[in-house]
């Protein structure tokens, strides 16, 4: 049994995500954890909500409540959506956690012990309308490198560039909106991440399996342009994690927080912590820290999952967190990136407001409609498009003509022949041992490019897995065979049946809800992963009671389809 840990890109607080949100990070992250727990290993799937930084308290402000109250209202809704989506966290915690800020200092601490933090004084933008300085995402403008004039002053989100507020072109306040801005010196620190440009090479070197996107990636930022670049990690802002050096306070940084890109990496670990004080694991440490004796992390294999906007933070900042701190910590093995989603021929935007959210998606269909086509179109080698009639096409011919037929038709034709029961009688032959070597030979490819953490491979090889069994019972054809033979259709149906529960249990990580009903409708609790398939194929004995399920899947209409289009063609508010 392999020990695998696995975190989701943690969501930032200011509001519900979109599906682009969704297939990024949480989703894919989902799917990679279940697969593992159903192949039999000890999985740690953690995540939790963003909540420091401007985009908490620029959204609590417009909420008008205070930033704690919104941040605490936010994490329950988003807490309830992830439950509604099958997102299955063993702990979904909140970087404003007492854990998270100890755990931050500490960091702090230590990486100022080993000289890796400079005090810097700097200019930043200043607001005179607002009265008050304006970090990162309180400063909107053009940005310098490709134009886009909804820049924020941490990163552009249209080409990734990472910023300071000083950079952008026509620089406005996101408060107000006021030009009235002007450039004063104030002092903070700075993550002295230059100094570890080797360290950083050396270690992405190692990561040979990585995906392009996330090591071409991590490349350009360590080494195009200006390259690695020493960061400021303290903020002025009122909500964040008290700058601190440890338990001590830290002369001259009074009233200022950490950078929320400097605490919120950190709050994988500290989620852990959570974990452990809400009562559901018992020993953090064996995920995390690599010099426990008897069961540490040196054999975790830890899996990232985050859009392509992240992977600067992931690959170099906290990295450089890590490494710096010259503590045993357990680093990340695999960064899995996501290019964009992008919605009907533009972009998906939490902060436009553009596109479908999460809430409203299962507002319209069961989450198994929307898991199953955002995983299966997931854009992985490049952005892909979200369109509803690639939506409606996807549901109708995967979900509902190839999976949902199949189960609905074998156990119709069982129950009107032979009763709610698997059949007795007849043998199998030639045409079942055919079946179970096309059978093995998909699921092991379906295994590999799970492990591998290709998704949209994956979902091909489970739909062509629930084609083989569309085709089997084509060609056999039980109801035609049952005037002249009603033995050979018996055999034929009871193999049938068994790949109802087959399919549950390889469509799992996938649409976890329908593969409950699956299983539901074929009695069964066995979700054994099919090592030998002829076995698996073998679970449910002749005798074995079952019943007709309701419509697994109902066909999205042109109707639906076309008031859905219309509905979400402009910008929620």
């Amino acid at each position: 049994m392999a020990r695998i840990l696995v975190t989701s890109a943690i969501p930032y607080i200011n509001g519900i995500k979109h599906l682009g949100n969704l297939v990024g990070s949480q989703l894919p992250a989902d799917l990679f954890a279940r697969y593992k727990r159903g192949r039999g290993d000890e999985v740690l799937f953690l995540c939790a909500t963003d909540e420091h930084g401007t985009p908490a308290e620029l959204a609590a402000a417009k909420a008008g409540k205070p930033v704690a109250e919104y941040c605490a209202e936010m994490h329950a809704i988003q807490s309830e959506i992830a439950d509604g989506f099958g997102l299955s966290f063993d702990h979904f915690g909140r970087s404003s956690s007492d854990e998270n800020k100890a755990l931050t200092q500490h960091f702090a601490g230590v990486l100022a012990d080993n000289g890796l933090i400079a005090e810097v004084e700097e200019e930043q933008v200043y607001s005179n309308a607002d009265g008050r300085y304006l970090p990162d995402r309180y400063i909107e403008g053009t940005c310098p490198n490709c134009g886009y004039d909804k820049a924020r002053g941490d990163q552009c989100e249209n080409c990734t560039k990472q910023l300071d507020p000083t950079d952008l072109i026509d620089p406005r306040s996101a408060i107000s909106g006021s030009t009235d801005l002007e450039v004063r010196k104030t002092k903070h620190l700075y993550l002295r991440q230059k100094s570890m440009r080797d360290d950083l090479n050396t270690w992405i070197d190692s990561k040979t399996d990585w995906p392009i996107l996330t090591t071409s990636i991590a490349k350009k930022w360590l080494n195009d342009g200006d390259g690695l670049q020493d960061r400021g990690i303290t903020r002025d802002l009122d909500w964040g994690v008290p700058v601190k050096r440890g338990d001590d306070d830290w002369p001259g940084m009074e009233g200022k927080v950490f950078y929320v890109w400097f605490d919120a990496p950190i709050e994988y670990i500290a989620c852990s912590q959570e974990w452990v004080n809400a009562g559901k694991g018992d020993d953090w440490k064996r995920w995390w820290r690599t010099d426990v004796e008897n069961g540490g992390a040196d054999d975790v294999t830890y899996y990232q999952f985050m859009g392509k906007d992240n992977v600067p933070f992931h690959t170099l900042s906290f990295p450089a967190t890590i490494l710096g701190s010259k503590e045993p910590w357990k680093l990340v093995d695999y960064i899995k990136s996501f290019n964009y989603l992008n919605y009907d021929g533009g972009q998906f935007s939490t902060s436009q407001g553009r596109g479908v959210f999460m809430d409203q998606a299962l507002e319209i269909l069961p989450a198994d409609y929307w898991r199953w086509w955002l995983l299966s179109n997931a854009p992985e080698s490049s952005d892909s498009e979200f369109t509803w009639e690639r939506f409606q096409d996807g549901v109708n011919k995967d979900l509902a003509d190839v999976l949902g037929n199949f189960v609905s038709r074998v156990t119709k034709f069982c129950r009107s022949k032979f009763g709610e029961e698997v059949p007795s009688g007849g043998t199998y032959g030639p045409r079942e041992e055919k079946l179970i070597a096309d059978l093995t030979a998909r699921i092991r490819a379906y295994e590999a490019n799970m492990d591998a953490v290709e998704v949209r491979k994956s979902a091909a090889d489970l739909r062509a897995i629930w084609v083989l069994g569309n085709e089997y019972l084509q060609e056999a054809a039980p109801w035609a065979a049952f005037k002249e033979d009603p033995d050979a259709a018996a055999a034929t149906i009871r193999m049938a049946l068994n790949l109802i529960r087959l399919y549950a249990v390889l469509s799992a990580p996938f649409i976890p809800t329908s593969a409950a009903k699956m299983l539901s409708a074929m009695n069964t609790l066995d979700t054994e992963w099919p090592g030998d398939v002829g076995e698996a194929l073998n679970v449910l004995p002749a005798g074995h009671a079952f019943t007709v399920p309701d419509v697994l899947f109902a066909k999205i209409s042109d109707d639906a389809r076309a008031e859905w289009a219309e509905r979400f063609a402009g910008v929620r508010t």
